[in-house]
């Protein structure tokens, strides 16, 4: 749920929406928490599944547009402005140039085309920074193997890919996420302070142990969130304002109910 999966998974794999697990031999989906285990049959309807098979057919029937998906997460993480957002919808419907234009009521085909041009060259310099990103990671990888440590100054922790905001503030790496989760929770794994961290890291920190009490597409009373999040800290109120305001959790417009975003 802290996004592990969903940001190391290759490119290959976000296209499909799943990941195999060659460590736990699952198949784990990156959308939500479904796992598959390999060598295990599942039922899925009137018919039986190997455990690759059957996470196809999840990923067809629990998220069957990935593209909608991945779109939607917004600009801090696609990099398309709202305009460039448009244009990748109605291009992925099959629409032309020039019915785009009408359709988006700039009705110049020709700033159209200028649309797809930037976003052709975002996606040529997304490919030279991912090779390079890889590259990178490959070269820490053996510089560790070879028992040196100066060449890095910490792995960075992954996030909820929810978050609504990607700034600083998510700059934390593994060995202080650590550190603050020793620090604030007791080995019955219950929160232990009386008043909120202002830091905003260790706020994200503790928000994200928090969030793994709520299951992924289960959806909650106001109540039942405030059951939950009581157990840790008296002034629930504020951790739900905080669930809510940092993407861990989203609400109907009545607050009637509440899921994992």
């Amino acid at each position: 749920m802290d996004g592990t999966l969903f940001w190391n998974a290759t490119v290959d794999e976000l296209k499909r929406g799943y990941i195999f697990d060659t460590g736990e031999k699952t198949y784990a989906c990156l959308l939500c928490d479904k796992i598959f285990e390999h060598g295990i049959i599942y039922p899925l309807g009137d018919q039986l599944f190997a455990a690759e098979k059957a996470i196809q057919a999840h990923i067809q029937s629990a998220h069957p547009n990935l593209f909608d998906y991945y779109l939607g997460m917004g600009k801090i993480y696609t990099g398309l402005s709202a305009g460039q957002e448009e244009l990748a919808k109605l291009s992925y419907q099959g629409l032309s140039d020039k019915e785009i234009a009408t359709a988006t009521d700039t009705n110049s085909t020709s700033t159209v085309r200028n649309q797809r041009f930037a976003m052709r060259e975002k996606y040529k310099q997304a490919k030279i920074l991912v090779a390079l990103f890889e590259l990178l990671e490959e070269r820490k990888s053996e510089v560790k193997q070879k028992n040196k440590t100066s060449f890095d100054s910490g792995d960075l922790a992954d996030f909820h890919p929810t978050a609504t905001m990607v700034d600083e503030r998510y700059a934390i790496t593994q060995t202080e996420k650590d550190e603050v989760l020793k620090r604030y929770f007791g080995k019955d794994n219950q929160l232990l302070i009386k008043s909120f961290p202002s830091k905003e890291k260790k706020k994200i920190i503790i928000l994200q142990k928090i969030i793994e009490n709520f299951e992924i597409g289960k959806h909650y009373t106001e109540k039942g969130v405030n059951e939950i999040l009581k157990r840790y800290y008296d002034d629930f109120v504020t951790v739900r304002r905080y669930m809510i305001e940092y993407g861990f959790l989203d609400r109907d417009k009545d607050g009637a109910g509440y899921w994992v975003k």
